[in-house]
């Protein structure tokens, strides 16, 4: 209801408040603070004001502020000395999203600076060898550095690097579809493995243990005809679902999202039988692995959009097969990106292989 009502009720004229604290207070800063200030094509939603830091700390608090960024003292000294510069940015806890979108929105300015210092650093270094004058060297680099400047705060240049977009408000018809879409190949997913999951009597298990199906053989044949149907099954609805979209896809592209598809599915598969290996009884593994699967469906991002999660769920989301899976599926069908990161979620799976492999092994020991 809150993510219903927040599209309902703000208001797009209103612009977003961004301080800016110079603590250097050197000419080269002074005159950023009053180009970011005065420029009025830094961004057209944002609203930029030069603060004393006790002040944005406190309109900050008055939730006046939704981020300030502070110049640190020595910036432009560490800048032509060519160490590591960095720039603090602090948001407001009460205006979240804002404050991710500034932040994106600044990293972008950022990289423009410090790609401006090694180039500064190198007409600095040419100057000396050729025995220019202090002055005139001094002179010379800050003509470098205000261009430099000049380009990435630029109309046509700033913001562009990286366009920070809500898929669900700009394409909901799409990025719904493809949310309900996983949510249903996962209940087909865990369907399918209940299916063939069958509890049997002590007597019965260790009767077809003598005649050499193990439980690491079961549950590997399981995991094998659960996966291959699904993905049957996944595969179909998932290009019926493009076609329905109108939303053709290159051949390479096709192959990254069978991959993607297989990934997630691979993960899920290994994580019920991790539980099943684990819990014995039958109620209360199913309780677990409901529980198991809700929570991955809600933080993989189909029913609730991550943006609107907690800052601090959303800090562990890479680390979800889940979430990985699905973002980068939009990724590809939304954005019509050519790329996709796989390695966080095979990792992952290999993990899980281990645990299960380490558990049936244990398992089997115990059992013997």
């Amino acid at each position: 209801m809150v993510i219903v009502v927040s599209f309902f009720t703000q208001d797009e004229k209103e612009a977003i408040q961004l301080g800016l604290v110079d603590l250097d207070n050197s000419t080269e800063t002074e005159m950023m603070v009053q180009l970011l200030e005065q420029s009025s094509g830094f961004i057209d939603f944002l609203e930029v004001e030069e603060l004393s830091e006790e002040e944005a700390i406190k309109q900050i608090e008055l939730n006046n502020l939704s981020t300030y960024i502070a110049f640190p003292k020595g910036f432009i000294q560490d800048l032509y000395q060519g160490y590591s510069v960095e720039v603090p940015i602090v948001g407001n806890r009460q205006q979240q999203l804002e404050s991710y979108m500034i932040n994106e929105t600044l990293q972008s300015v950022v990289r423009h600076i410090r790609s401006s210092q090694a180039n500064i650093l190198t007409m600095n270094y040419y100057a000396k060898q050729f025995h220019m004058d202090d002055d005139a060297r001094n002179e010379f680099v800050f003509e470098q550095f205000q261009e430099f400047l000049l380009y990435t705060v630029g109309r046509d240049q700033v913001i562009r690097e990286r366009t920070l977009s809500n898929q669900a408000s700009s394409s909901p018809v799409s990025y719904f579809s493809l949310g309900a879409w996983f949510i249903i190949s996962s209940l087909w997913l865990f369907s399918l493995y209940y299916f063939f999951t069958k509890e049997n009597p002590a007597l019965i298990s260790q009767r077809i243990r003598l005649y050499g199906a193990t439980q690491f053989r079961q549950i590997l044949a399981k995991i094998i005809v659960t996966l291959i149907l699904s993905l049957i099954l996944a595969c179909l609805s998932f290009f019926s679902l493009l076609y329905f979209l109108d939303i053709e896809l290159t051949q390479e592209n096709v192959i990254r999202t069978i991959a993607l598809i297989s990934i997630y599915q691979v993960g899920f598969v290994l994580s019920l039988a991790v539980f099943e290996v684990l819990i014995s009884s039958l109620k209360l593994r199913l309780f677990v692995q409901i529980s198991f699967v809700s929570v991955l469906i809600l933080f993989s991002g189909a029913i609730i959009p991550t943006l609107y999660l907690p800052l601090g769920i959303q800090d562990y989301l890479p680390y979800s097969y889940a979430y990985n899976s699905l973002y980068w599926l939009q990724e590809i069908i939304l954005n019509q990106r050519h790329y996709a990161e796989y390695t966080s979620s095979l990792l992952l799976i290999g993990m899980l292989s281990f645990l299960l492999l380490g558990l049936l092994s244990w398992k089997e020991r115990k059992s013997i």
